[in-house]
This record gives C-alpha cells, sequence and structure tokens, in this order.
C-alpha cells in the first residue's frame, strides 16, 4: 500500500516513500445476527481488515453495524462474502487515495500558515502554541510536560497566573488520524483568548479557573500519519522482537490493563504495550495529571468518530459512584451542542460503543478526577477520519458549547 498527500505537505527529507491507498475501499455492514457476527471475524482472520468501527474484531457483535477499510486486492473477495450471505452493507469509500486528497477542501488564505478552518501539521501547530503565548502573555503559557521518541509534549495553560484554582484538563489526538481532534483544541484555545472579555461565560470561565490543554498527545503518530500513513493510529515505539511498530496509547494506561487477550500482540491496532504506562507519552500524562490533582477537577479527552460523548467505565459495565449526575451533564451538553443539528448519544463506553481497557477516561476517574468524559466527534461513518476540512469549524464550533457547559457546571458544582 503506497499513499502520498497532496503536494506541498509531504516532507522534502523523508527517505521512505508515503503509503498510497489507491482503490482502497472503506464498507459499512450491518449484522443481523451471531453468524454474520461471525463471518466478519472469519474475513478478519484471513485478510487485512482496518477496523474503524468498533476498533477491533472482538468487539464484533450481532445487530451492531461495523465499518472497515480493506485493501484493493481483497475487496473483490469482501465483497463476493457478503453477497453470498446476503448481508446488508455499503461501499462508503470506493477510493481511499481520492478521499484523502479530497479532505483538503479549504483554500488556503496565506499558504504555508496556521488556519483553524484546515488541518495543521506538527511543524504549523509547534509554532502556534509559541505564537499563543507571545500573543496572550497574561493568559497563555506554555508547559513541556514530556518528551517522546522522537518530540516533545506541550501542554498549554489558559487561565490568570494562580494555581490555586480549579482546573480542566482536556487532551486530544491520542490516536494519530483523528485529525478532528487536535483541530479542536487549537480552535478552543483560539476561542477562549479571542473571546475573553467579550463572552460573558468564557470571561467568567478564565477569570475563576484555569484549562490545560495537550493539542496533541500522540507527537510522534500524529507526524507520521503526515508524512508516511494518513490511516495510521498508535504511537511510533519500537516493540522489542516484533517488526510492528506502535502502541494504541488509550490502551496503555493502568486501569484493568490485563483485561483483554486481543490487546496483547504488538501488530494490532489496540496493542496494550509491555506494560501498564510503558508509554513516553503515557507516562507525562500520569506525572502531570497526578502533580495537580489538587486542582485538576475535570478529564476531557477528545476522539472521532461516531458523535458519542462518553462516560465511565469502559473496562466493566459497572456505573461510577456518580453517574446520575454525569449522565444528566452529557445530555444537557449533547443538547446544547444541536448547533447544526449534529446529533449525539450519550452514556458509558462500555454500553453505548463497546468494551475496552487501559483507557485514560477511566484511569483519570479512578485515579480521583471524578467528572470524565470522552467526545466522539463527527461523523458517523461517511467520511470517518476522513472529515472534510470544510466540516472543521461547525464541528468545532458545536464541540464548544457542550466543553463550555462542561466547564460552567464544574465551576458552579464543585468546591
Amino acid at each position: 500500500m503506497r499513499f502520498i498527500l497532496p503536494v506541498g505537505l509531504i516532507a522534502t527529507n523523508l527517505a521512505i516513500a508515503p503509503i498510497r491507498l489507491d482503490r482502497e475501499k472503506v464498507l459499512r455492514v450491518k449484522l443481523r445476527d451471531e453468524k454474520q457476527a461471525n463471518l466478519i471475524k472469519d474475513l478478519a482472520q484471513t485478510n487485512q481488515l482496518d477496523f474503524w468501527y468498533p476498533d477491533a474484531t472482538h468487539h464484533v457483535a450481532p445487530n451492531m453495524t461495523v465499518g472497515f477499510r480493506v485493501s484493493e486486492g481483497e475487496s473483490q473477495s469482501i465483497l463476493s462474502a457478503l453477497d453470498q450471505n446476503q448481508m446488508q452493507y455499503e461501499i462508503l469509500i470506493h477510493n481511499l487515495q481520492e478521499e484523502i486528497e479530497k479532505q483538503f477542501d479549504v483554500k488556503e488564505d496565506t499558504p504555508g500558515r496556521h488556519s483553524y478552518a484546515k488541518y495543521n501539521n506538527w511543524d504549523k501547530i509547534v509554532a502556534w502554541t509559541e505564537k499563543m503565548v507571545h500573543k496572550h502573555p497574561e493568559m497563555v503559557s506554555r508547559i513541556k510536560i514530556g518528551t517522546t521518541v522522537e518530540d516533545t509534549l506541550y501542554v498549554l495553560k489558559i487561565g490568570k497566573k494562580e494555581e490555586r484554582r480549579k482546573a480542566i484538563f482536556m487532551d486530544c489526538g491520542i490516536h494519530a488520524r483523528e485529525w478532528i481532534s487536535p483541530a479542536f483544541c487549537q480552535w478552543f484555545v483560539y476561542q477562549a483568548t479571542k473571546t475573553y472579555g467579550k463572552n460573558k461565560i468564557m470571561t467568567k470561565l478564565l477569570d475563576q479557573m484555569n484549562f490545560y490543554v495537550l493539542p496533541v498527545f500522540n507527537v510522534d503518530g500524529y507526524i507520521w500519519s503526515w508524512t508516511q500513513n494518513r490511516m495510521w493510529r498508535k504511537n511510533r515505539s519500537k516493540n522489542q522482537n516484533s517488526k510492528c511498530f506502535g502502541t494504541d496509547l488509550n490502551r496503555s494506561f493502568n486501569i484493568s490493563w490485563n483485561s483483554f487477550p486481543n490487546t496483547r500482540s504488538p501488530c494490532t491496532e489496540i496493542y496494550r504495550g509491555p506494560a501498564p504506562e510503558s508509554e513516553k507519552e503515557t507516562k507525562a500524562i500520569t506525572a502531570f495529571l497526578r502533580n495537580h490533582l489538587n486542582s485538576v477537577t475535570a478529564y476531557i479527552t477528545i476522539h472521532s468518530y461516531s458523535q458519542a460523548l462518553l462516560l465511565p467505565y469502559g473496562y466493566t459495565t459497572e456505573l461510577p459512584g456518580n453517574h446520575k449526575e454525569l449522565a444528566k451533564i452529557a445530555k444537557i451538553s449533547t443538547d446544547a451542542s444541536t448547533l447544526y443539528e449534529t446529533r449525539y448519544i450519550y452514556g458509558p463506553i462500555a454500553s453505548t460503543i463497546y468494551p475496552t481497557s487501559g483507557s485514560s477516561s477511566d484511569w483519570a476517574y479512578n485515579l480521583g478526577i471524578k467528572y470524565t468524559f470522552a467526545f466522539e466527534l463527527r461523523d458517523k461513518g461517511k467520511f470517518g477520519f476522513l472529515l472534510p476540512e470544510s466540516q472543521i469549524k461547525p464541528t468545532c464550533k458545536e464541540t464548544m458549547l457542550a466543553v463550555k457547559f462542561i466547564a460552567n457546571y464544574i465551576l458552579k458544582h464543585t468546591s
């Protein structure tokens, strides 16, 4: 599989040719019963299926609608198998490479510059963090919280200089290919600083609390998704005794870390890593949150896709002690975010989408951060991870309404 981004997006010093995904397809299949679910699992054993929803084969179940990517060489046999078993399906994407290139559908005002209406590569995001500190020195500061295999992790602190205040920690881009996620973190910082002193709610929030924003959690993977493989999900750590790279950072937290056998292979997209918190990124975030536990009252993590606001837990169907309160917040937040009539569902991770282990949100909740939320942004699967740039602003605007409601609730109802 070979893949090239549009001209101007390719790093000029790369020795390895980017992967192209010509004529690869993305299918959506509605599973009626156990037999059909098992057929998909069997096909995944003999074919290289890249699951988009759910994120792994073992989550596939009856009455579920699944989405997956299939290579050009295997697509005909997959489609034949679905037809022979009279399964209901649609081809969402006929040529993945074309969709990758069509994703960049917003014209740049000034070529090469950071834009809130476009997806920005890591170099642009780093330069943007510096610009925000320079532009708003009284409100924004940049904190280096750790390093990755190849780069640096930065958190932007937004708010007044006082430390002894309530705070919300928000991260974006834990999975490399979910580009709309970092776009939202950039949008949040931009809108928070732009509307301070103008918007009543945002002014009150920034006067009375701090936000710690991690624009890109999985920096190395994000860079790789721009320069080598648009569909890359994991980080880029080397795995001992394996040719496969990367750990799924959202399976690497020390919460029910060993409960799913399917996360144990380094070659799976949901590989948990060799040990809990084995990854440099995970270590940096967990250390930061432990050190700021006296002030961080809420944790928000931004993902895509499926349009859901998810609550603890993912590793069990048991409900946390304050579930009713979290569900009330989620309901009002999702109602508030219907600016463009986008519908979000909400509920516990395990029952709303599928069970997960080692997730950041479950870990944060058990650490003691009792207001923990995981957003899955647009869309419902038509574009999946390739949400066009023309949808960045509306997605960010509706998500901003939900996040502001959560923050305002935290400010009013926590001590």
